[in-house]
Formats: structure tokens, C-alpha cells, sequence
């Protein structure tokens, strides 16, 4: 049997994994780093990457409308989603063909293969070879889940599947509306296909602020070609060679509901069922996420996980600094994952985005807080880009103004979030906010305007 013996073992290549790799390799460290599928793992083969980019080119399919109000007319635009497919695809090529050669540059050895564990020291690859390590990282992140009664098949997808589509579906009905399910859903809608979005609690996105789910509720509700029913139950999906049939339960009615394709978006499972875990000593949960300390050790010390294998926020930033994390805690300088704010952002119309605590976490942990805020529909660059929906919320300490929170919605939140992140990590307060001159005209802009909110001195709003 074939042997190979390292210093660290990396399992699995996403944005956790890989990142972790090179930096313990700029560290010195002697790296084998094994992974199943691509490069880049699920976030830039079927994930984060892809999806943003269909994303995007829903917006050019979108341009249309948006551009009547300002007198430009746009011919109805033709959709070639098999173009579309090829440079989605050519992105994706690009990024992870840059992974592999970083890694390589890096010194990082690339085993191709399924790995599990044999002992704590020890892993097999499917193809009998056997691996030896010092220490070792568990990033293998997560899989869609797949709902029994309604298995995926040619009609019934994962977000994997939607993403690769090579015609414009005439209709999509989604099951769930987390972020998943809404950013796709709305990305379908802005290709022209009817899109249905069924969620069983109150409001889409539960993992935001109730105010600005609806933003994007109200904004999907108000488009002729979409609908959004929550409180509503799936009780099954019929299929055939040409639609799938959705019976589906809201207040005590029972209906039906015809589509080309079903995308179930109910949320993902660690992959950690084919690891053999027990066999390292290494303890997860019911669920299958591996309960790890806060510098991400695991049961055993030497063996880290980090990623959507661990419990949190599944984002592949989080990851990312994980892997850092590890990575210096093998020098001998152990962190604290819970030192770091962590940005969550959906590419929903318009975008939402959030950071640090909640006004409701803040109190909860004993805080006096206030929350004040500056509305797009006063940011002049919102009203140049026709899209003044949304606003910028800082949730602060009324103690000395530091800034325990912040959320953006509205066009370019997902970039504003990460100077509010700043401001969080770095203890700012809105005062020393308020002082830092933002050019202008630009959306960053709102973010000044609402700590002058704080500090009683607004310019821009009563």
C-alpha cells in the first residue's frame, strides 16, 4: 500500500481549506492538501461564484425597465443561456485555475480523492493510499439538503443544478426563502421566468432584520411575474418528463401549483458522513457538525475544522479566516474565532446586508443601545443609479457611541458592509466615523450621514 507522510493535512479545498493551505505553507509548513471534486470547493465551482455572476446578468437582463424612467428605451433583451452558461463557466476557470496555481507556487502538495480517517494520525484515500500526519484540518464544507418526500431529480433541483440550467425556464416555483432561495428566485425573475417562492415561516430571510426582509419581499410581491407565499406548507411534488405539480397547504386550503422545474433551497449539511470520525476520536453532533473549541480544535487537539463543517454562519469568509486562524494556532499563536465580526450579506433586490450584534443581541447582552439611521432616498449617488430603496443603521452603545452593529440594504450594501465591519472590529465609535471625510458623491457617504444621526449633528435629514 502506497504511504505518504505530511505535516499538515488539509481535507477538502474550498475557501477554508485552500486559504489555510497557503498560509501555513508561507509558514513553512510541509502541506498535502486532498480534495474529491475542483479546486475552490463548492463556493467557486457551484456556489458563491457562479451564482453572483447569473446574478449579475439578471441585472442586464433587467436594464430595460430600469432605464425607461431616465428616457432610454431598450429593444426586449434575447437571452442565450447557453452564452451565458459558457461565460459563467469561463469566470469559474479563471478563479480556480488562479487556486491552483497559488497553491502550487506555495509549495503545496494536491492529492486528488475521498479521504477518511483510519486513526487519529492516519487517513485512507478511496484509492487505498494512506496518508500520515502531524496536525490536520477538516474542511469538507456542506451539500444541499434534500428533502425526502420530494427527491432531487430532472425536475426537482439543488441550487447546483439551477445553476448550470442551459434554458430559460418558463417557471420555477423555490422551496425555502433563505438566501439561497430568494437570490436565485429573484435572479430567474429578472430573466423573465414566472418564479413562485413558498416559505413555511412568517417572512423570507429569517436570518435578517424583519424590516429589511420585507424590502425584498415587497420588492419581489410587486413584480408581475413573481409571487412569495409564506406560512405555506409543501406537502409533495408530482413529476414528469415536462413540469412538476406542487401540492402545497396555507391557511387550512390545500392548492396546487404547475411549474417547469421545482429548486428546493432549504439549507445544507455538513459533509462529514463518509470521514468516519469516530475512527480519530473526533465528536459532532446530531447533525453532523463537529463541535470544535474557539481556534477551531476539534476533540483532538491536533485535528481542526473549520467551514461549514463547524457550527455558525456558513459563509465562506468565515471559512477563510478560520483557515488563517488554524494556521497561526499551529505557530503557537492561538486565536479566538470570536474575536472577529463576521459580514452576512444577500444579493437580493435590493441587496441586504448585516454586521456584529442585532439592536435585540445588543440588549440581550446588557447593553443600552440606540439605533439611527440614513435612508438611500437622501444619498445623491442612490438617486443618480434610479435605486433609492434601503439605509444604513448603526446600532451603538449610548454609553460612549461605540458601535455595536450596523446593517445596509439598498444598491451596494454588499460592499458598504465591510467598512462597517472595520469600524465594529476596530472598536471605532460613530464619532470617529463621522469624522472621516467620504467622497462624494457615493453611496459610502450614507455611512458618515448615519454616524452624524448618532451624534446629534445629522446634515442631511431632520
Amino acid at each position: 500500500m502506497q504511504e505518504h507522510s505530511t505535516e499538515l493535512l488539509i481535507i477538502g479545498a474550498g475557501p477554508g481549506g485552500y486559504v489555510a493551505a497557503i498560509r501555513a505553507a508561507q509558514k513553512g509548513r510541509k502541506v498535502t492538501l486532498v480534495n474529491k471534486g475542483e479546486l475552490g470547493g463548492t463556493c467557486l465551482n457551484v456556489g458563491c461564484i457562479p451564482s453572483k455572476a447569473l446574478i449579475e446578468a439578471g441585472h442586464y437582463a433587467a436594464m430595460p425597465a430600469r432605464a425607461a424612467s431616465a428616457g432610454i428605451h431598450y429593444p426586449e433583451p434575447e437571452i442565450d443561456f447557453q452564452k451565458l452558461q459558457q461565460w459563467k463557466t469561463g469566470i469559474v476557470k479563471q478563479l480556480t485555475g488562479g487556486v491552483k496555481g497559488l497553491l502550487q507556487a506555495a509549495g503545496v502538495k494536491i492529492i486528488k480523492g475521498e479521504a477518511s480517517f483510519v486513526d487519529a494520525r492516519r487517513v485512507k484515500m478511496t484509492g487505498g493510499q494512506e496518508i500520515t500526519f502531524s496536525h490536520c484540518i477538516i474542511a469538507t464544507g456542506s451539500f444541499p439538503i434534500e428533502i425526502p418526500a420530494f427527491p432531487f431529480n430532472e425536475r426537482t433541483l439543488s441550487s447546483t443544478e439551477a445553476l448550470a440550467l442551459t434554458k430559460k425556464p418558463e417557471s420555477v416555483t423555490v422551496i425555502g426563502g433563505g438566501y439561497i432561495g430568494i437570490e436565485l428566485g429573484t435572479m430567474f425573475a429578472n430573466f423573465g421566468t414566472k418564479v413562485t417562492i413558498i416559505e413555511g415561516l412568517p417572512g423570507i430571510l429569517p436570518g435578517f432584520p424583519a424590516a429589511m426582509s420585507a424590502l425584498a419581499a415587497e420588492e419581489l410581491k410587486a413584480r408581475p411575474n413573481a409571487a412569495v407565499h409564506t406560512e405555506t406548507k409543501v406537502r409533495k411534488v408530482d413529476t414528469t418528463e415536462q413540469s412538476a405539480v406542487i401540492t402545497y397547504e396555507k391557511g387550512g386550503e390545500t392548492k396546487t401549483l404547475e411549474s417547469e422545474y421545482v429548486l428546493v433551497t432549504v439549507g445544507r449539511k455538513p459533509n462529514t458522513e463518509k470521514l468516519e470520525l469516530e475512527k480519530a476520536g473526533i465528536h459532532a453532533d446530531e447533525n453532523g457538525f463537529i463541535e470544535v473549541s474557539p481556534a477551531c480544535r476539534t476533540s483532538v487537539p491536533h485535528i481542526f475544522a473549520i467551514g461549514d463543517v463547524t457550527p455558525g454562519p456558513a459563509l465562506a469568509h468565515r471559512a477563510s479566516m478560520q483557515g488563517k486562524l488554524v494556521s497561526e494556532a499551529l505557530e503557537g499563536e492561538e486565536g479566538d474565532s470570536s474575536d472577529y465580526v463576521i459580514p452576512a450579506v444577500v444579493f437580493s433586490e435590493p441587496p441586504l446586508a448585516v454586521v456584529g450584534l442585532s439592536k435585540e443581541a445588543a440588549q440581550q447582552e446588557g447593553y443600552e443601545v440606540k439605533a439611527d439611521s440614513f435612508p438611500m432616498s437622501h444619498n445623491g449617488r442612490a438617486l443618480t443609479l434610479n435605486t433609492t430603496a434601503g439605509m444604513v443603521t448603526l446600532i451603538t452603545d449610548q454609553a460612549d457611541g461605540t458601535i455595536l452593529g450596523a446593517e445596509a440594504s439598498g444598491e451596494g450594501a454588499p460592499e458598504l458592509i465591510n467598512e462597517l465591519a472595520l469600524c465594529i472590529q476596530s472598536g471605532l465609535t460613530a464619532e470617529d466615523v463621522s469624522l472621516v471625510v467620504h467622497a462624494h458623491p457615493t453611496l459610502g457617504e450614507s455611512i458618515m450621514e448615519a454616524a452624524e444621526k448618532v451624534i446629534g449633528t445629522p446634515i442631511h435629514q431632520l
